[in-house]
């Protein structure tokens, strides 16, 4: 690894703006991720690197250290009232950065979180859990959420069907996560991908590995170091002061429906990656949907989305594939079913999306699902979904009828609390 003096690039932030930068780093592969917070240390030695290590979680302790380019500062084990992620995000990481910001408000940060906390859930504790009564934002500015993917055991990792109780590293007594779930919602989340090191398979499949991360984050920035020797200047200038997260863009599920890019459609495979977009107003079939849930998959390392059945109108369903299992779940309501002092509640986003899209008929109900896959048949796949939409005699039935489809997920999406076409907002 070169050192290179180079400072940090430019943040292009208002010199008014005197706030420490923090970047937040994260990925499922401790040894790459840890390579790149010390090649970011070579290159700023006053850069502050926060860890947490989870070992211990379980039975209430985490391990505490900061350091910068020179050595250790800091080597604490803390005790917390409640064995969990959130408790220590709240407890210790975020009153850690506020302290340091305070302290040094010269010094840039670098948290780096552990392999299994996702950093969307940093985000969420960031933009509403105060510090002392100061949300965290005031003190520090945030520049990026950068993730760590290792080439080596990328595709192992999407591939897997463990989950993180049998593989022993779960956060908690209550963390059924699977692995392939932690390593995409680390990929998604982030602005700045970095892919390190090389395949097994040799260049091709490194090449191959890009443009899967491309298909399946194409709205982060992506980074490749897959040399013996790394420029830890360049690769600083590539990394810190880029401005790049904006704390409005929506989760990785929800941002179809606020206006945001859910995936690319690219059909033609570019080293073997083929992406999909499927779209379409009329709604699904239940039973057809179910019947070929398994076909859909068969061949895809990620698909995302949201759609509707006929049988539930009402209902946005989530549509969340990897590591071989499909889950569904509610994303609330459809916004053509509701009355209009509700539309107040959901963002100016989704309002404006609904809004440009909105259909005479349908409203805003549509399927938009994207699949990203090795070899996938993007005819096949779009041809087997678009036969589960109803046809034009089941849309003439109407909605009275399509409630009564024999449906196997009757029952699978409960909305909570009461059913604002009955009444008011209160």
């Amino acid at each position: 690894m070169s050192t290179s003096p180079l400072a940090p690039a430019e943040t292009g932030t208002p010199a008014a703006d005197a706030r420490p930068s923090l970047t937040v780093l994260s990925g499922f592969w401790p040894a790459a991720t840890y390579a790149v917070a010390r090649t970011l240390l070579a290159a700023d030695p006053s850069l502050l690197l926060v860890r947490h290590d989870l070992t211990d979680l379980a039975a209430g302790t985490v391990h505490r250290i900061v350091r910068d380019g020179a050595g250790v500062l800091e080597d604490e084990r803390i005790t917390l009232a409640h064995g969990c992620v959130s408790c220590t995000l709240r407890e210790d990481v975020l009153p850690t950065l506020a302290r340091l910001a305070r302290t040094q408000p010269d010094r840039d940060l670098l948290l780096m979180l552990p392999e299994v906390v996702e950093p969307e859930a940093v985000a969420a504790v960031c933009a509403h859990c105060l510090v002392d009564g100061t949300p965290l934002t005031d003190l520090v500015r945030v520049d990026s959420y950068l993730t760590v993917v290792d080439a080596e055991h990328l595709l192992d990792g999407l591939a897997s069907t463990d989950d993180l109780k049998t593989l022993g590293i779960a956060a908690a007594d209550n963390d059924d996560r699977a692995l392939a779930d932690v390593v995409v919602r680390q990929i998604e989340y982030a602005d700045t991908l970095v892919l390190w090191g090389q395949s097994r398979e040799g260049a091709y499949d490194t090449s191959r590995l890009s443009v899967l991360l491309d298909r399946m984050a194409p709205w982060a920035t992506q980074v490749r170091v897959d040399g013996d020797l790394v420029d830890a200047g360049a690769l600083t200038r590539q990394l810190r002061g880029t401005l790049r997260h904006r704390p409005e863009t929506p989760g990785v599920l929800t941002r179809g429906l606020e206006g945001h890019v859910l995936g690319v459609h690219e059909p033609y495979p570019d080293c073997g990656v083929v992406s999909v977009v499927f779209r379409a107003r009329r709604p699904f079939h239940p039973r057809r949907l179910h019947d070929v849930l398994e076909d859909v998959n068969a061949e895809v390392v990620r698909s995302r989305g949201h759609l509707w059945l006929a049988s539930q109108p009402d209902l946005v369903i989530a549509w969340d594939f990897a590591g071989g299992g499909l889950a569904l779940g509610s994303l609330g309501r459809w916004l053509t079913g509701l009355p209009d002092p509700y539309w107040d509640e959901v963002s100016d986003h989704r309002r404006l999306a609904a809004a440009l899209d909105w259909d005479p008929y349908y409203g805003d109900r549509h399927q938009h699902l994207v699949f990203v896959g090795l070899d996938l048949d993007p005819a096949g796949l779009h041809r087997t979904l678009t036969g589960c939409l109803l046809t034009d005699a089941e849309l003439a039935d109407g909605e009275d009828t399509w409630r009564r489809y024999d449906d196997p997920f009757a029952g699978c999406f409960p909305l909570a609390g009461p059913d604002p076409t009955e009444g008011e907002p209160a």
